[in-house]
């Protein structure tokens, strides 16, 4: 079952009232929205995903504790107007995590794992038109090897890149584990002892399929538009990319622009609507209760004024 990482903390820095109005960006199988929604007895949960699977469990699990919540079938993206469309313009709270779930990394055919056989896939959302497999066999070998060091961070792109296009001159990568076997040749015998050698590839193509950078970019800035006064915004990053855009923006939207830092009186319309309020890890014991959580983080900002 899918453990939900840093619920503690998430539920501690939402600092929850009975009558919040919470927005819950990445609902998948529900356990943070779960908790979430059994203390806003008289506020209301909005819940977006993407994956008609996951909305269809949850949709089964939160209504087993209260009714004044809503999923959304929608990418965070438009957070806006699926809030517009609502008559909702501020709330109270809002949670990123941008974890891969359990279930669609455990389910074969969903294509996110490295660890088991499927068609190469990786979509968040089933009705997006570009799939890994399409990536692996159609981009040049330019294009793999931008993304295999944009968003993998990969030292051996290149080499990976120019592997998978010969290969695919005689037959198309069709799975998962082929293209495993592919990087794995790819890269150095140390290399492959160190970590999974298909990791950062499969991160890699994962944020290509779904626009993961680009979404959340625009997805965080829209969301500091929506927090309330007093609000706050909490996002959980598993890897330094998706992690240094949140700090990035947070921090933009947190100090006075340096331009006038000096000034003696700073009027009120140049000071910062946001304060970081923490920056936080799992414990020791989460990580050993869940590998998952090893590589997350949270940041959380608040609105001020």
């Amino acid at each position: 079952m899918h453990k939900s990482v840093l619920l503690d903390e998430v539920i501690k820095y939402l600092d929850l009232k009975e009558e919040s109005v919470i927005v819950d960006c990445t609902l998948g199988y529900g356990g943070h929205s779960s908790e979430i929604l059994k203390r806003i007895k008289r506020g209301f949960l909005f819940a977006l995903d993407q994956d008609k699977e996951a909305i269809i469990y949850s949709d089964q699990r939160l209504g087993e504790i209260a009714s004044n919540y809503e999923i959304i079938n929608s990418n965070f993206i438009d957070i806006d107007d699926v809030l517009k469309d609502r008559d909702v313009f501020k709330v109270n709270g809002i949670l990123f995590d941008l974890g891969v779930s359990s279930p669609q990394l455990d389910e074969a055919n969903r294509g996110f794992s490295f660890h088991k056989d499927a068609i190469l896939d990786m979509r968040m959302d089933r009705d997006n038109p570009l799939t890994a497999y399409r990536i692996v066999n159609e981009y040049s070998k330019e294009d793999l090897t931008l993304i295999f060091k944009k968003y993998g961070e990969e030292k051996f792109a290149s080499k990976i890149a120019d592997s998978i296009v010969k290969y695919r001159i005689d037959k198309p990568i069709n799975t998962t584990l082929e293209l495993v076997d592919i990087i794995k040749n790819s890269v150095s015998e140390k290399y492959r002892r160190e970590k999974h050698p298909a990791r950062k590839v499969f991160q890699a193509l994962r944020i290509e399929v779904n626009d993961e950078l680009n979404v959340l970019e625009k997805s965080l800035r829209k969301a500091l538009d929506l927090i309330d006064v007093n609000g706050r915004i909490l996002v959980i990053t598993f890897h330094s990319l998706e992690d240094r855009i949140c700090k990035n923006i947070f921090n933009e939207v947190s100090k006075v622009d340096k331009n006038i830092s000096k000034l003696p009186i700073i009027p009120k319309e140049y000071m910062p609507r946001f304060k970081v309020i923490a920056n936080v890890v799992p414990s020791k014991e989460e990580i050993d209760n869940n590998k998952r959580a090893r590589s997350a983080r949270l940041r959380v900002i608040e609105r001020i004024w």
